[in-house]
Formats: C-alpha cells, sequence, structure tokens
C-alpha cells in the first residue's frame, strides 16, 4: 500500500499545538540548502515520491508519498541529520527541531492538488511574499522552472494532471495555484491523524467491515454518471453531483467529462463554497 502523507514540522517544544517560537530553523539560505540537500538522500534512500515542500523560517512542510512504511525513519533522518548539520554549522548544541513531527495520511485521489496549492501559498498567507513565484523556498519555483528540481521531486506527474504539454501545463497549474490566494482551505481531519472520507480512513487502518455495509450500498445505488450529467441543468452542476455521491473518483469523472484532474477538483470543491 502507498501512504501519501502531508505534514509539518517546527522548532517547538509541542509542534501539534499550534505554538511557534520566535526563532529560526533557518539562519540564512545556506541552511535552508543544506536541509533540501538532506531531504533529497532521504527520499533516494527510501523511494519517497515528493509531491511538494515548503520552507518557512520556523517550521516546513512537507507532502510526500511511501510505498513502504518509512515515514517515521525518513523524518529521523530528516529532522536529525539537519540539527547536526545546523549545530556544526554555528557551533551550537542541543535540538533544532524539538518535539515529533505532525503527519497526517492523505487520500490522494481527493485531495493531492489542493494540499499542493496549500502548501506553496504558506508563504502568501504569511506575508512573507506577494506570490508562489515569488518564494525560492518551496516545490513551485522547481514546478515551474524556475528553480532546480530535487531528486524525488514529482513535477513531471504533477503538471501531467494539468496537460500533456509542459509549458501550458504549468500556466494551468500557475493559474491554480494563484486562485488559491484568499481561498479559506480547512480540510477535515479525523481522529488527527487522516485526511479522507470514512471509507478511506477505514481501509488505512484495515477496519473497513465496520463501514463497509453503506459505502458499497451507496456505490451500487449511485446513477451512472450518464444519467447524472442528463439530469443536471449544466455540466458543473452534473460534475458537483457525481463527486457528491462518494462511488467516483476524481479521476473517473475527469475521464467522463474529458476534463483535466485539476478542472474536476476545482469544480467538485465549490460545492462547499470554496
Amino acid at each position: 500500500m502507498r501512504e501519501v502523507n502531508g505534514g509539518y514540522s517546527k522548532n517547538s517544544k509541542n509542534p501539534g499545538s499550534g505554538l511557534v517560537l520566535p526563532y529560526l530553523l533557518y539562519l540564512d539560505d545556506e541552511d535552508r540548502q543544506r536541509f533540501l540537500d538532506g531531504l533529497s538522500r532521504v527520499c533516494d534512500r527510501f523511494g519517497w515520491i515528493l509531491w511538494a515542500y515548503c520552507l518557512m523560517d520556523n517550521h516546513y512542510h512537507l507532502l510526500v508519498e511511501t510505498e513502504q512504511p518509512t515515514l517515521s525513519r525518513g523524518m529521523r533522518e530528516v529532522n536529525g541529520g539537519y540539527s547536526q548539520r545546523f549545530n556544526r554549522r554555528h557551533g551550537r548544541v542541543g535540538h533544532v527541531l524539538q518535539g515529533r513531527y505532525k503527519a497526517i495520511l492523505v487520500d490522494k485521489d481527493a485531495y493531492l492538488i489542493e494540499l499542493q496549492r496549500y502548501i506553496v501559498l504558506n508563504p502568501v498567507r504569511a506575508g512573507l511574499c506577494g506570490s508562489a513565484g515569488d518564494w525560492r523556498w518551496s516545490s513551485y519555483a522547481a514546478v515551474m522552472g524556475q528553480a532546480e528540481s530535487l531528486p524525488g521531486l514529482a513535477a513531471d506527474r504533477l503538471l501531467s494532471l494539468f496537460g500533456t504539454e509542459r509549458t501550458a501545463a504549468r500556466t494551468a497549474f500557475a493559474r491554480f495555484v494563484a486562485e488559491g490566494v484568499g481561498h479559506v482551505f480547512e480540510p477535515e481531519v479525523q481522529a488527527q491523524c487522516f485526511l479522507g472520507g470514512e471509507n478511506f480512513v477505514a481501509n488505512v487502518m484495515g477496519m473497513a467491515e465496520p463501514v463497509s455495509a453503506e459505502v458499497p450500498r451507496r456505490q451500487r445505488l449511485a446513477p451512472s454518471l450518464p444519467q447524472i450529467e442528463a439530469d443536471a441543468a449544466h455540466r458543473d452542476e452534473a460534475i458537483r453531483r457525481a463527486y457528491a455521491t462518494g462511488a467516483y473518483t476524481l479521476s473517473e469523472i475527469g475521464a467522463h467529462f474529458g476534463l483535466h484532474y485539476a478542472t474536476i477538483s476545482r469544480i467538485a470543491r465549490q460545492a462547499s463554497g470554496g
């Protein structure tokens, strides 16, 4: 089973509390580059797919996909290795990153591209820059060809969700990210560690039986995509209805309507006012 994990780590004593202390995780760009170098080595060693990252002043965000349960070991290497390099370089001792990182297991099909946007817009929301393209230390710059791509960064796979031609796909991705400025993304995290629906959570936990009675029934009773399209007043309404059934993935809906995954996600999210 492949796991997609979105999370963050802060240089605070309680990463889960939302407390951000007023000292810096990176003192300069060399620190940031050393952190990314260490992250690259971990991605290579454990075979991680790196979907997104963003280095802030006193914390960072990652979105990684793992084929094996290596997240804990890998994150220990990311944080521990960086702490050692930071202390050697600056003549310090002690922990740079204190406490355990926070990880959230993500339903890839439902949230992958929305989390991409959320992560790379962190500097904009924090008032550190005017647009995602102004921040060098995120995956946005690499995806857009403005910075060297890290080994393991799934830039091509991400762009393929926005188009088959690279330039056009980058334009579409940039537009999608820009549309997220001012957009409030408040995903419902279940049990403090899952971002996805009931069926996703149950499958991950290996306990699909308790919820299988309703979910398969709902899927069996869901109208076909052609029927949903015929009954809807317009295309976008049909897309929202199809998504709301819970019976179809974004990819399946996109294939039926001849639209890219990213477009389907944007239209579907409008159903909840996002």
